[in-house]
């Protein structure tokens, strides 16, 4: 499958309400047929944030007073999957109307860009079904999709660095006493690529450029992008939306 241009957005540090909002308009505009896609998004969390799948229970995984302490925001992705804590990495998404049916596949097809591009650096990480990616072993990145109307939305996280005591932290665990051994077995599971931010993000750029055969053309957001976004923050960061299920 090629296609012989990507859109390329770098929109840096925003909030986890806009970068939630603005996955969802590029999925609307390319269901709309408006807009240039395939559509490459990367970018970063300020403040750091607990993004939730779309089917959990917000209380009963995340520790929400102790986010609000620590200045965390809370999220609920479009996406599933399960709750993430966002803080030194890299995150991608990436849209697009040309994908295949078969759901391994299509992870194969978009995880396999991040793998080509890390390969490009000395970074040789293989693609586990169904959706991670490892490291001698261990993950570093974690994806998820969400497809509608024709539009198929991937995005995932690339860990640069991991603080998995942080992390437990703010997430809820099933048992209080077990909170020990699973920060270890984490430990023993996770890693991050301990890269700059930079060079991870122009290795992933690499990497879709070489696996879908297309140049990146990078472009800002439009301001008809910017106003869609600002409004849809709104329904992220209201109550309704976090703590809909």
């Amino acid at each position: 499958m090629e296609n012989k241009q990507i859109r390329l957005l770098e929109t840096d540090y925003h909030s986890a309400y806009w970068n939630m909002a603005l996955d969802q308009v590029l999925m609307e505009q390319a269901a709309a047929g408006q807009g240039t896609f395939p559509c490459l998004r990367l970018y970063r969390w300020k403040p750091p944030a607990v993004s939730i799948g779309y089917f959990q229970r917000l209380r009963e995984e995340v520790d929400v007073d102790k986010c609000r302490e620590l200045g965390v925001d809370i999220v609920r992705r479009a996406t599933g999957g399960g709750a993430v804590f966002h803080d030194a990495e890299l995150t991608y998404s990436f849209v697009t109307k040309i994908y295949p049916d078969n759901i391994l596949e299509s992870y194969k097809l978009v995880c396999g860009a991040i793998l080509s591009g890390l390969e490009s650096i000395g970074i040789k990480g293989q693609f586990s079904p169904l959706n991670d990616l490892v490291l001698g072993g261990k993950k570093f990145s974690g994806n998820a999709q969400t497809r509608k109307n024709g539009v198929m939305l991937q995005h995932g996280t690339i860990l640069l660095q991991v603080d998995v005591e942080k992390m437990f932290s703010l997430l809820k665990v099933p048992d209080e006493k077990m909170r020990g051994k699973l920060i270890s077995s984490v430990k023993e599971r996770v890693t991050g690529l301990d890269i700059p931010y930079q060079k991870a993000s122009q290795a992933v750029k690499e990497g879709f450029s070489l696996a879908f055969g297309a140049t990146l053309a990078k472009s800002d957001v439009s301001l008809k992008e910017l106003m869609a976004t600002e409004n849809a923050s709104k329904i992220y960061s209201s109550l309704q939306w976090l703590d809909r299920v």
